[in-house]
């Protein structure tokens, strides 16, 4: 693969969702609140989508970016519809 040219420079994940953080906020604070309203730990969690403890407090804290489709299984779990996250 050749070298990018500066219209190509690739920008942190971080700076291309700056625009979008507000949202991404919202949704990790309903992730946490759908969780705690179904009685569940984040060990719990993790173990069911096949990942480590530190998977869930990650995503939790920002720490990790999620996919849609984790956030699928999340809404899965919890038992929530996908729009919950949102509002």
């Amino acid at each position: 693969m050749g070298k990018l040219r500066n219209s190509e420079t690739r920008k942190s994940r971080k700076a291309r969702t700056t625009p979008f953080q507000a949202t991404y906020d919202t949704i990790l604070t309903r992730l946490i609140e759908a969780r705690e309203e179904a009685g569940l730990n984040q060990r719990d969690v993790s173990a069911r989508m096949g990942h480590s403890h530190s998977f869930l407090s990650k995503c939790e804290t920002g720490d990790r970016r999620i996919d849609v489709m984790e956030l699928l299984q999340f809404a899965e779990i919890y038992g929530k519809p996908l729009q919950f996250f949102f509002d």
